[in-house]
């Protein structure tokens, strides 16, 4: 298992972690665990969780050392090889580096088994503008939605500022184009909150996404697990204790409330159910994701707001909660997932890797 990262999500990365391996069979599997610090440096122990934590390279025991990588500088401290082969690697990691194709490269080059999605079904699914892209070519229905850069924003700031105003009505999202759990998204109520939120948005990516808000929006997720024959758990619905779902509701206070199953027709969950499927064969994701809908309280209408490739995986996250809730167990859960990055590993292989 590898976890952490240098992403603005490295703290709900350690606690999926430690969920994850509180849930693996132990009888079953034989756990590596691989952490990367914030920044960047890649840990082999037993438990590098408490150095993470810290995020610290001082003092570092002498337990814990540098995993060596071929394309790292030679480290002051003494390196590690991992002494056995790794059958299968799950990948949790949150946001740049770990959900958004990054780290799935790395291990396809290394020829090694791992959870969840490639690197295309990755990369789409972490970039919220491509990702939107594919779904409306795929007659998927998204928010309203405009894409600037960092460089645009502080350099002709005042058009950007014009350009938002003319295209959209308050209240809109302000987002990094490539981060999740909430992480630097704020809602704009009036014009003078506009120019804070991309300041805001900024700071953590490039790329900065602008979405229209859907009036008295419910917020509808379902689990996925499966690959090219994907299945879906129950539908639930949050319920935010704040104006919506931030980063504090999901991890920090307990305000927020959860209804699962979701109190929505049965058609419109079918409808949802339907989508969420649809969504994944979009991207081609594969092995596992969440995906969140917004629905009108009043017309009922759908959007789909995002899928995510890598969901949360601790105690109070949604992915496993639906699956528990669909009859599936955590452990069970694990084991689907491991048995998905395998079956796909060996799909994988049946390619022809020489012309003649």
């Amino acid at each position: 298992m590898i976890f952490g990262g240098r992403s603005g999500e490295h703290e709900v990365s350690l606690r999926s972690a430690k969920f994850v391996l509180d849930s693996l069979d132990p009888d079953k599997y034989d756990v590596q665990a691989i952490g990367i610090s914030k920044t960047g440096e890649w840990l082999l122990e037993d438990d590098p969780m408490p150095l993470l934590e810290a995020d610290s390279g001082q003092d570092r025991p002498p337990t814990q050392v540098p995993v060596n990588l071929p394309t790292t500088p030679p480290s002051p401290h003494r390196g590690a090889w991992l002494e056995k082969p790794l059958d299968v690697v799950f990948p949790v990691m949150h946001g740049p580096y770990g959900e958004d194709g990054t780290i799935q490269g790395l291990l396809e080059l290394a020829g090694i088994a791992y959870v969840g999605s490639g690197v295309v079904g990755s990369a789409v699914g972490m970039d919220k503008a491509l990702q939107k892209n594919v779904l409306s070519d795929h007659g998927i229905p998204v928010t309203s939605w405009k894409l600037f850069t960092r460089r645009a924003w502080r350099h002709e700031a005042e058009l950007v500022l014009a350009d938002i105003e003319n295209t959209f009505s308050y209240p809109v999202f302000v987002k990094p184009c490539n981060l999740g759990s909430s992480v630097g998204v704020t809602k704009v109520d009036t014009e003078s909150e506009l120019g804070p939120a991309l300041d805001i948005a900024a700071t953590y990516d490039r790329r900065l996404i602008v979405e229209k808000a859907v009036p008295n929006a419910r917020e509808i997720e379902v689990s996925v697990i499966g690959n090219e024959q994907p299945e879906t758990s129950v539908c639930g619905e949050i319920i935010p204790g704040d104006e919506f779902y931030d980063y504090e509701a999901k991890y920090v206070n307990s305000s927020s409330r959860e209804v699962i199953p979701a109190d929505i027709p049965d058609t419109l969950a079918v409808e949802i159910r339907k989508m969420a499927c649809e969504a994944f064969a979009a991207i081609d994701a594969a092995g596992l994701a969440r995906v969140d809908f917004l629905v009108d309280g009043e017309t009922l209408d759908v959007v789909l707001n995002e899928i995510n490739t890598i969901p949360g995986f601790t105690a109070i996250s949604q992915f496993p909660k639906l699956w528990a809730a669909s009859g599936v167990n955590n452990q069970k859960l694990l084991d689907r997932l491991i048995e998905l990055a395998l079956e796909r590993h060996a799909d994988r292989h049946q390619n022809k890797t020489t012309y003649n």
